[in-house]
């Protein structure tokens, strides 16, 4: 039973009926018997409450048959109850809105400083309770102040509500609603700070600062008295531009990145082109785009750098970096890639990351709209590279550095050009005056000599200052000597005077003040694949210890000859790593190459295969067996340091497997890959597969060719792209290992093509699959296979109605967690199982194992099946009529899915939460649900999915009277279920067939009483 009194007060049934309470004695009886439930009332409490206090002599007989009304309301009498100390209205917990409201706003208020997106769905969930005003039309004391209470407690669900929309970001789309509401409570001044915070961090400055004057005047003029301290202290930081947050200080709450690089020391000039970009913040049309263009090494960085520093603290929202690598030895970083990073640092996990460039740029507009980020895209070659990493809002601010003129985003974009010079002399002598004190000024005419000898390059006179500080007995007057003859001896890069050449001599002459040992590591830096490496590496190359290439490359580092960036990790910059590249080759002997390289590939291999077997102990046995590192290796020996070193080096590991020969590409991949698959990093995954399948091809390894296209294959299907593609490559895998004949790996060949069959909707070929997976593997193979081939079985059986056979089977994948411990898998195991009761009619040992495997994911990290647990309690809620905690766990579960990325996921949630809503009686919210739910289901190829969707809408449809439209949906529920030859499909003809005998009302009544999506959609 439910009681409604958020609105006109009325009595729901269990049997979903509900009986409004009409007259106003009667709502006043109910409303004060609520009011105190499962308390004695006394009987002239209520007849004052009902006739005032000089009640009538007839007041108890009256009221006798106004109780007997009320019983005869409720259905059930024994409710309400009558003893010594007065009438008893008997209330279960959660039974009165008013109840559920005020928990939900409890929990709200209580997420909002933690998790704003879950606290946006929970307050929204309370504040649809309300459907009036509670208690209008009485004048009854009692229920005055429960109402008075109820209104302020839903006042602060809308501010607590607002302030989670603002620290989700969604700006603009709150300042409607604040708007309103401030209008209606003029006087609330965590209102006003609220809309003004949301509309200056829309960009929109001197509105913010307008909606602070006119409330500045509304408590004047009303209350005689100034805004408080909040208020004031918001308008200071917006006039000023200083960044406001919601919930005062150090508490954002969405992801704010922060990945600038360190601030460039030994920066000096620059005034005029700072000034430029600073005044393109503060011009009325702020421009979107920014380019800082100019020759190498003349400090497009270090000014992109330097101004991104003083200029954070006006991008409260976080600030974005990448260096694209336009112009160095390496590869240059595609924009896909660059996207990746960026979401990732928005927050999104691996998973979650579409794999299309366009949809990549697409979610990360939609993340950064209206947010006042700063994105600082370093080193571009070309626009094609820059334009995709480009956001969309006004809001931010994107500043690209490159050595081309990027004419075509000027033209397009209406990107703003810096174009930066070399330095003027009193800025290069500025520079050299920092680094060098008194004997710029006792020099004039040297210190110009080497200003003119470094062609006024930033880079080169900061490593030109390094130098003479590490000669101090000499004067400046010998170095620009020894700095001309160094010059004349090189070749030119240009003919024309180019100012490399300056750079190349200032080089050569630093070059020369290097010990041997730390020379030769300066030019195997040139030689290292990768963008940037740590100690170890550089040791294994130089094979030497650790402490001996960490105090090298502190030398290298004080010489500006390399540059230290988080996590001590060192890179050159790219004119340095090609000038070291450019020395070994021509000091070091092709052998001497050669073998630094062979010691980083084995350092690398060797290093990872450990590492893996910290994270994924359980498949070491798979792993090729390669040789342990001889030297210092990094500690690897947890988890969490395995995995960051993973993550450190994931670059380095992809370009490396580049340079070894077939054996090495071949054993790199087939050591690395369940990395890439844990972390959603599927990109790289499917370039590792596609090189492991070219190198195997090449060599004639049929295996390890089976290997990558296994991966291939389910890494394509996981994504929802290319389905042929991906099953000719996973039976091709299973036709090698049938013909080597290897019962084990012809078990995962199965299991994989089982999975890829059930994303289709081909339960009984996926079913097949599965089985063969079980038989191949035996008794006696991996329990790990058994345990995934299990699991994988139940969702074909239960997508084909065999339940009880399902059962069994997830009860044995039960007992092998249980008995190895493995608590991450259990808990999907018994979301199975809960699922499966509920679908046999077991609701209460449905609810108890998704109860246990909701605490085992959330303990787990498991966030996939933390939405499908949150999903199916959804559902039982539903089902028993609380559609209210129903809404709130599908709309948890919903976001859930959203974060994951996986698509089924979110397609079965969206259906769920679609029939959530058909069953509260909001039919429109049901239908948007379903539409979306097509477009995804349709996109992925998901077609049982599609199938379901297509029946949940009908059943809307046909409970709305629109016949035809139920119809049409059906008949296309219809052809996917039969193409897929699923027992769904039976009960879709019988709904047909019931349609097409229904005459008028009746026969519409008789098909609206279907649940919508019925078991289909479960």
């Amino acid at each position: 039973m439910e009681f409604v009194v958020l609105g006109p007060a009325e009595i729901r049934r269990a049997d979903g009926r509900g009986e409004p309470v009409t007259g106003r004695l009667q709502r006043v009886l109910l409303g004060v018997l609520l009011a105190r439930a499962n308390q004695a009332v006394p009987v002239d409490v209520l007849t004052e409450a009902l006739w005032g206090e000089r009640p009538d002599a007839r007041a108890g007989q009256r009221l006798h048959l106004h109780v007997h009304r009320l019983r005869g309301t409720l259905g059930e009498p024994d409710r309400l109850s009558f003893g010594p100390d007065g009438y008893r209205l008997r209330v279960l917990p959660g039974e009165v809105d008013a109840e559920r409201f005020e928990a939900r706003v409890g929990e709200g208020v209580d997420l909002a400083g933690r998790d704003p997106r879950r606290a946006v769905g929970v307050l929204r969930q309370a504040l649809a309770l309300w459907h009036g005003v509670p208690f209008a039309e009485t004048d009854v004391p009692a229920l005055g102040d429960w109402a008075h209470r109820l209104a302020e407690r839903r006042l602060v669900a809308h501010e607590a509500l607002c302030e989670a929309e603002v620290a989700c970001g969604a700006y603009a789309a709150v300042i409607g609603e604040l708007t309103g509401l401030v209008r209606e409570h003029p006087l609330r001044e965590r209102l006003h700070g609220l809309l003004m915070i949301a509309l200056y961090r829309s960009g929109r400055q001197s509105e913010a600062l307008a909606a602070y004057r006119e409330a500045r005047e509304t408590l004047v003029e009303e209350l005689g008295l100034e805004p408080g301290p909040e208020l004031r202290e918001l308008e200071r930081r917006m006039l000023a531009g200083e960044p406001v947050n919601v919930g005062g200080e150090g508490q954002p709450q969405v992801a704010v990145p922060a990945q600038l690089p360190g601030d460039v020391t030994g920066f000096a000039g620059r005034e005029a082109e700072l000034a430029e970009l600073d005044g393109l913040l503060s011009g009325t049309g702020p421009a979107v785009v920014s380019a800082v263009t100019g020759t190498a090494g003349v400090g497009k960085t270090a000014l992109a750098v330097r101004w991104a520093h003083r200029v954070r603290e006006r991008f409260p929202d976080g600030q974005l970096y990448v260096d694209l690598r336009g112009y160095g030895p390496d590869q240059p970083v595609a924009p896909e890639d660059a996207l990746g990073g960026f979401l990732r640092g928005l927050g999104l996990d691996g998973a979650a990351i579409p794999q299309d460039t366009a949809e990549r740029a697409a979610r990360f507009r939609t993340l950064v709209d209206r947010r006042r980020m700063l994105v600082v895209l370093d080193n571009a070659r070309s626009v094609e590279q820059v334009r995709p990493l480009l956001p969309g809002s006004p809001a931010c601010f994107a500043l690209v550095t490159s050595r081309d003129a990027l004419a075509g985003l000027v033209a397009r974009e209406g990107a703003h050009r810096v174009s930066l010079e070399r330095l003027s002399r009193g800025e290069a002598r500025d520079l050299l005056r920092e680094a060098l004190g008194a004997r710029v000024a006792a020099e004039p005419a040297a210190t110009d000599a080497l200003i003119e000898r470094c062609a006024r390059l930033p880079l080169a006179l900061r490593i030109t200052a390094e130098l003479a500080r590490s000669r101090p007995a000499s004067c400046l007057a010998d170095l620009a000597h020894e700095l001309a003859d160094q010059q004349g001896s090189l070749d030119l890069l240009d003919a024309d005077g180019d100012p490399h050449t300056a750079v190349r001599a200032v080089f050569s002459w630093s070059y020369r003040r290097l010990g041997q040992d730390v020379a030769r590591v300066f030019r195997l830096l040139g030689l290292h694949p990768g963008h940037d490496t740590d100690a170890y590496a550089v040791a294994a190359m130089a094979g030497l210890g650790p402490r001996e290439a960490r105090r090298a490359l502190t030398v290298l580092l004080r010489a500006h000859l390399v540059d230290q960036v988080s996590g001590g990790r060192y890179q050159p910059h790219d004119l340095l790593r090609a000038y070291a590249a450019e020395l070994a080759a021509a000091t070091d002997g092709a052998a001497a190459r050669e073998a630094a390289l062979n010691r980083l590939l084995d350092f690398y291999l060797s290093t990872a295969s450990a590492a893996m077997d910290a994270v994924t102990p359980y498949e070491s046995y798979r792993r090729p067996k390669v040789p342990a590192w001889g030297g210092e290796a990094p500690p690897l020996a947890s988890h969490d340091h395995a995995l960051r070193w993973l993550d450190a080096e994931r670059d380095n590991l992809l370009e490396i497997g580049r340079h070894g020969d077939a054996a090495f590409t071949i054993d790199m991949a087939e050591t690395i890959w369940r990395y890439l698959d844990i972390g959603g990093y599927l990109d790289e995954l499917i370039t590792l597969s596609v090189r492991e399948l070219r190198e195997s091809r090449a060599v004639g390894n049929l295996l390890t060719e089976a290997h990558a296209r296994g991966r291939l294959g389910l890494t394509l299907s996981r994504l929802g792209r290319d389905h042929e593609e991906a099953i000719s490559h996973l039976q091709q895998s299973l036709t090698a290992y049938e013909q080597a004949g290897e019962p084990e790996l012809q078990a995962i060949a199965h299991n994989n093509l089982g999975i890829a069959n059930v994303r289709r909707g081909k339960l009984s070929k996926g079913l097949d699959h599965f089985e063969l997976a079980l038989a191949r593997n035996g008794p006696t193979g991996p329990w790990t296979l058994r345990r995934a081939a299990t699991v994988n079985m139940v969702v074909s059986l239960k997508g084909l109605g065999r339940y009880e056979e399902a059962l069994g089977h997830m009860e044995n994948a039960l007992e092998l967690c249980r008995r190895h411990g493995d608590e991450t898998n259990e808990s999907n195991v018994r979301a199975g199982l809960a699922e499966l009761c509920a679908l046999m009619g077991r609701g209460e040992q449905a609810r108890e194992q998704a109860t246990r495997a909701l605490a085992m994911a959330r303990k787990t990290g498991y966030r996939g099946v933390e939405g499908d647990c949150l999903r199916l309690l959804g559902v039982l809620c539903r089902e028993r009529g609380d559609h209210e905690q129903a809404l709130a766990l599908h709309q948890e579960a919903l976001t859930l899915a959203h974060d994951v990325g996986d698509a089924g996921s979110l397609i079965e949630t969206s259906n769920e939460l679609a029939a959530t809503h058909a069953a509260a009686g909001h039919p429109a919210a049901a239908l948007r649900l379903y539409d979306e739910a097509v477009a995804l289901a349709t996109e992925a190829d998901q077609r049982k999915s599609l199938a379901d969707t297509h029946a949940g809408a009908a059943a809307v449809h046909a409970g709305l009277g629109a016949h035809d439209e139920a119809r049409a949906h059906w008949h296309l529920a219809l052809g996917h279920y039969e193409a897929l030859d699923l027992p769904q499909a039976a009960d879709v003809r019988a709904r047909l067939a019931a349609a097409e005998r229904a005459d008028g009302a009746d026969g519409a009544d008789g098909v609206e009483r279907a649940e919508p999506g019925g078991e289909v959609s479960r």
